[in-house]
């Protein structure tokens, strides 16, 4: 899908084979930092966790109820009051920085769900020659 759209705007071929291999190393079970554009992309789409990526319903259901998701999903990403992804003043470390309502979801709930996604980040960083931080309600986990 992503080939065809890329080719209609006119982009050359060897841009749109470097982004068709970006996408195609970013899912989680085959996950590679190929290239910096697929670690870039693993990074940006691994470390996405916000409260707008919740289903519309779901959000005003629970807004409506004051009750969380029950879906561990939905309630995780509902949990999320903030989400931000930045270098540190060094340029060393790529850290994300979170906080978390713990009366939504704890922060284990959070690793159940992203600990490999984490991992990944780390890996993709990595592979950029920085380091992956995780800083969740002021407290470094990585």
């Amino acid at each position: 899908m992503a080939f065809r759209l890329l080719d209609r705007m006119g982009m050359p071929a060897d841009e749109i084979a470097r982004i068709i291999s970006a996408i195609g190393n970013h899912d989680e079970g085959t996950a590679s930092p190929v290239t910096p554009i697929a670690a870039a992309l693993i990074i940006a789409d691994k470390s996405d966790v916000r409260r707008s990526r919740v289903r519309r319903a779901e959000r005003e259901q629970a807004v409506t109820t004051n009750a969380p998701p029950a879906d561990i999903h939905d309630r995780v990403n509902y949990a999320v009051e903030s989400s931000a992804l930045s270098f540190s003043d060094d340029k060393k470390e790529l850290i994300l920085t979170l906080k978390i309502d713990l009366q939504i979801s704890s922060v284990m709930e959070y690793f159940e769900i992203f600990l490999s996604r984490m991992s990944l980040c780390k890996t993709a960083a990595s592979s950029l020659g920085v380091n992956f931080g995780l800083v969740i309600n002021n407290s470094r986990i990585l």
